[in-house]
């Protein structure tokens, strides 16, 4: 999100016996042991940059993308990291990263005209190109998805009214601006969140979703085409307000998916946090018990019919009944979740904090506390 948003958002694994219980319901509220609540075990980054863009490959293997140009990777569980960041990069803000394996991946620089730009990496981050670069002074590009390793789309803010999609067809090496056609036209200030990575959001060969925010209504838009025609539906979180809106999606197919987000600036309440959808995002319900704060961003867990990780300033909070109900499992500061298949999870944010979840629930809390 552009403007005076975005000065705000620049300065503002599961483990043990709860995963292994893809079917655990609401009871597991009540019942829970601390020493099998989800605990992240923070790595030594050897950085102090923010990090919203994250990239889990697997377990050993994950990218995160950051502030002041920077890229991290790690193909040993987070034992060590591997600066890899573009040269001559060191002006742009990284707000997003899509990586196919532990040598290719993408990235997104986010900004007005120019700032936008893409750059692309075949060989671990040893030398990178410009496959992207807006000259477009009223677009100002947020996040990107990626279908398979060779269909992805961009989205950038509205321009003339409307939401601009950037489609590649050949796995980021080349980008075009898709017709506006089939875009629904944008509320007044209505903008997306360049805060974790995931206001575009895409399950399977074809569908899409993009989080909204900054207007009267907060609001998820969905395309099963790959971005040519899109349907807007309300979401029952936090609007009216720049600072307010859907931050974080995330689906786990083509029908179920969640919604995260609030009011992100400090100390302002967010009572209606989360949200889902079991259509596809036609219509979404509030969460019964809804994180506690502001959440920027949002995962399921791999195999999982019904639990999912959600990250914010002030937490992680993890569900085990697919989104209704939430409970905080950790106070630590993240922007950004997401796992990989194997179920190895990864978390980043700010001053360099980089953790992976623990695979045992009496491993060390390192992660919590705010440390």
């Amino acid at each position: 999100m552009s403007r005076t948003v975005l000065a705000g958002l620049c300065g503002a694994v599961l483990a043990g016996s709860v995963l292994a219980a893809p079917g655990a319901a609401a009871a597991d509220t009540r019942t829970h042991r601390p020493d099998r609540d989800p605990r992240w075990q923070l790595t030594d980054s050897g950085t102090e940059a923010r990090f919203r863009g994250l990239a889990a490959v697997s377990r050993d293997t994950a990218w995160a993308a950051g502030t002041g140009g920077t890229v991290l990777r790690t193909s040993d569980g987070g034992e060590s990291w591997r600066e890899v960041s573009p040269p001559g990069a060191a002006a742009l803000e990284f707000r997003d990263i899509e990586a196919f394996d532990g040598r290719r991946a993408v990235v997104l620089a986010i900004g007005e005209g120019e700032a936008s730009r893409v750059l692309r990496t075949e060989d671990g981050g040893a030398t990178w190109t410009e496959s992207f670069r807006n000259t477009d002074a009223r677009a100002f590009y947020d996040c990107m998805t990626f279908f398979d390793r060779r269909h992805g789309l961009a989205m950038s803010d509205p321009v003339d009214g409307r939401f601009r999609i950037l489609s590649t067809a050949d796995g980021g090496r080349s980008w075009r601006v898709l017709p506006s056609a089939g875009m629904p036209a944008a509320q007044e200030g209505e903008a997306g969140f360049a805060a974790s990575g995931q206001c575009l959001v895409s399950s399977g060969p074809r569908d899409v979703w993009l989080a909204t925010g900054g207007a009267a209504r907060a609001r998820v838009l969905h395309s099963a085409d790959r971005g040519l025609t899109w349907r807007a539906t309300d979401a029952p979180l936090p609007a009216g307000d720049p600072a307010r809106g859907v931050f974080g999606l995330a689906f786990r197919d083509r029908t179920h998916g969640i919604a995260v987000g609030g009011d992100y600036r400090a100390g302002q309440a967010s009572p209606r946090a989360a949200a889902v959808t079991g259509d596809g995002g036609r219509h979404w319900d509030p969460a019964d018990r809804p994180p506690p704060a502001y959440r920027s961003g949002v995962t399921w867990f791999p195999h999982s019919r019904s639990t999912a990780l959600a990250v914010g300033p002030t937490g992680t909070d993890v569900t085990t009944d697919g989104g209704r109900s939430w409970r905080t499992v950790d106070t630590g500061s993240y922007d950004t979740v997401d796992c990989a298949r194997d179920r190895g999870c990864w978390a980043a944010g700010e001053k360099g904090r980089i953790a992976r979840l623990e695979r045992s629930g009496a491993a060390r809390q390192a992660g919590s506390g705010g440390a």
